[in-house]
């Protein structure tokens, strides 16, 4: 099984903060959609 580095894994830049987050496997299916990098940043 091939190793997939952090550093290598889709970024986007949320949209309260301004800060970038990284792919997570629990965003696999809605990744399009992920517009925050928290459930903080969502709430405000």
């Amino acid at each position: 099984m091939k190793m997939i580095k952090k550093s290598d894994l889709p970024t986007k830049i949320c949209v309260t903060c301004g800060k970038p987050f990284t792919w997570r496997k629990k965003w696999e299916r809605v990744w399009e959609e992920v517009k925050y990098c928290s459930e903080r940043c969502r709430r405000a």
